[in-house]
């Protein structure tokens, strides 16, 4: 079965659960999520997950990019241990006064 292409994920389509410290998306019954845990001022993202189903649509960037639009408001700073967001963070240098 083919799910739909969006034709965008916007901010208010990702949920931020700050008791849990996840970011998520739901889309066509799965759900997509980046994982991080905050030490006083330093959020260290350390996982992402996109199902098999959704994957090759960039939610995984989306749901990066939303994090890190949250920490530079909270003023945190970000340890990238999960691989993908370290790459991402590298191609997009817009990001790098975070680290």
């Amino acid at each position: 079965m083919e799910i739909p292409q969006p034709e965008h994920i916007s901010p208010m389509d990702i949920d931020h659960d700050s008791a849990s410290h996840r970011f998520s998306l739901e889309e066509s019954g799965h759900t997509s999520v980046l994982d991080y845990e905050l030490d006083g001022r330093q959020m260290t993202i350390t996982h992402t997950y996109v199902p098999g189903e959704l994957r090759g649509r960039g939610i995984a960037a989306e749901l990066v990019q939303e994090a890190l639009e949250h920490a530079r408001e909270q003023g945190w700073t970000v340890v990238p241990q999960c691989s993908y967001v370290a790459a991402y963070m590298a191609r997009h240098k817009e990001y790098s006064d975070l680290l």
